[in-house]
């Protein structure tokens, strides 16, 4: 399988999560690497989802995976 970058401009990291926005609810929700096909859909490294930020208003889902 192909390695995922991160969607940022510049950035060469590989890809850990997938962000999604939703403009009508004001959310945004980080969670494990989607499927790949979505176009509104964004892949981003560690740092970057860790600086992530959102407008004022809007509120963050984050999806974890379980560990076993």
């Amino acid at each position: 399988m192909r390695e995922r970058l991160c969607s940022k401009v510049g950035c060469a990291r590989e890809a850990v999560t997938t962000l999604t926005y939703d403009y009508g609810d004001q959310m945004a929700a980080v969670g494990p690497l989607g499927g790949g096909d979505d176009p509104h859909a964004h892949d981003l490294c560690a740092i970057h989802t860790d600086r992530m930020s959102v407008p004022k208003g809007w509120v963050v889902v984050r999806h974890e995976t379980l560990r076993v």
